[in-house]
């Protein structure tokens, strides 16, 4: 097995650094601001709140219940060693760590998760704490996309998305009612010619899209990964038409490709004459715990500042004690601790990639196309059911003769916006052991030669 480093080399930072870099004006976030998000005010309480920790100060201002009155006095984490599975590492959350934990906290996070994630953004992006971003905590990547969504959006406006898309967005942009404007992608990730053209090719008159949408590494459904011109050259063109880009991350760690990684957009902006136009959404869900709903947004401060105002209304704040539970353990394991997890995480989905990949070999060979992932946890492949002039359709087979067989997976149809028909069906293979990968790849061969025979009928 290649072993893929994490982090940058000192050489390639200081090659993107190339001396401080200017952020975008905060004047010129307006224009990215939905209606919605200009009207927010701060939350008069906790807008406040900063003000507490002054010396000397007494503060009348919160409604913060007594923590005298909370029952909980200490929680014991038992967990894997990441360097040793056989060890367990033993952490006690107690104390002001478990108070901080049981008490109302900052909108963006706690301060001690907080700095962890401005520590890791740093060794693994290279993106330095004061430079014109923050962070924000959500409930999960998806509270924080769903709050920037509404925080850049109206209703119609146009939005760049990578076709096929993630499904589970797609319902949120469709409340919007955006203008879902679709950019091919292939092998390689998302196609720069093809977002080129859709730019250059913009109707006149019609306001250009504020910003894209992309999963870059082990994208949902296709499991490909962009490569490094190509994520340049989207760089370059957010900067000359204008947008910013939403990178949309939760596989970053679960890159197991042979090639070293690439570095992301929020890394690859310090290459560019400012920086300031990706916002990066980050998940602990595919490597630490899928239900502890933990997340994090990394973006130029004009728009933090609004996404907070939204959950400040919306929730107040991600649950305090989720939050110090997780940084409990990720500050017991330290960086080289995380990183360690993070890579034999990696190393567990490419075996398991590996294994569903022989079985579709197997079984599958002139009965579908694919391209093996390099990341995340997911196969996309083409049935070939169709005919010379006309590609087949996935939706009936899948949905209902694959089910009636006994094995369920996703027609491709679910994660294109407009829903169009395709051959393509999306696997996951994250949690199959062998004996069932193989037996559903056989079902599904099964259910193919049903399709093509009843085809040729």
């Amino acid at each position: 097995m290649v072993t893929v480093s994490s982090t940058l080399s000192a050489a390639l930072l200081q090659a993107h650094r190339r001396g401080p870099k200017k952020s975008l004006p905060a004047e010129v976030y307006s224009q990215f601001l939905s209606d919605a998000a200009k009207e927010r005010k701060p939350s008069p309480i906790r807008g406040l709140y900063p003000l507490e920790s002054r010396p000397g100060l007494i503060s009348l201002l919160a409604g913060k219940p007594n923590a005298t009155t909370f029952p909980l006095t200490s929680i014991q984490l038992k967990a894997r060693s990441p360097t040793d599975p056989e060890q367990e590492i033993t952490t006690d959350l107690s104390g002001n760590a478990l108070a901080e934990g049981l008490q109302y906290g900052p909108t963006a996070g706690i301060p001690s998760l907080i700095e962890w994630v401005y520590g890791l953004q740093e060794k693994e992006h290279g993106r330095k704490k004061g430079e014109g971003w923050r962070v924000s905590i959500g409930s999960g990547s998806q509270d924080v996309i769903y709050k920037a969504v509404n925080a850049i959006f109206n209703l119609g406006d146009s939005l760049l998305v990578e076709s096929p898309v993630y499904a589970g967005v797609i319902p949120m942009f469709t409340a919007l009612r955006l203008d879902l404007v679709e950019v091919q992608t292939d092998s390689q990730g998302i196609s720069s010619d093809s977002l080129r053209s859709v730019l250059e090719n913009w109707p006149a008159g019609k306001p250009k899209p504020k910003a894209l949408y992309t999963v870059p590494y082990g994208c949902n459904p296709t499991g490909m990964t962009a490569t490094l011109e190509r994520r340049r050259e989207v760089l370059r063109l957010a900067r000359e038409h204008n947008f910013l880009i939403l990178e949309d991350d939760p596989y970053y760690y679960l890159y197991y490709g042979d090639a070293v990684r690439a570095p992301s957009y929020f890394s690859l902006e310090l290459e560019q004459p400012e920086v300031g136009r990706v916002l990066r959404f980050d998940s602990l869900s595919k490597i630490l715990s899928a239900g502890i709903r933990i997340g994090f947004l990394c973006g130029p401060d004009a728009l933090m500042t609004v996404i907070d105002m939204h959950t400040a209304v919306a929730s107040l704040q991600t649950p305090s004690l989720t939050q110090s539970i997780a940084f409990a353990l990720l500050d017991a394991w330290g960086y080289a601790g995380f990183r360690a997890h993070t890579a034999a995480v990696s190393a567990f989905y490419r075996t398991k990639r590996d294994v569903f990949e022989r079985a579709m070999r197997t079984h599958l060979a002139g009965l579908a196309e694919w391209d093996a992932p390099e990341a995340g946890m997911f196969f996309w492949f083409k049935l070939l059911v169709g005919s010379d002039t006309e590609e087949g359709d996935s939706e009936s087979i899948i949905r209902t003769n694959a089910v009636e067989r006994g094995v369920l997976a996703l027609p491709g149809t679910v994660f294109l916006p407009n829903g169009r028909k395709t051959a393509y069906v999306r696997a996951a293979f994250s949690l199959l052991p062998p004996e069932e990968v193989e037996e559903a790849i056989k079902r599904l061969r099964d259910v193919i030669l049903d399709a093509k025979k009843a085809q040729s009928v």
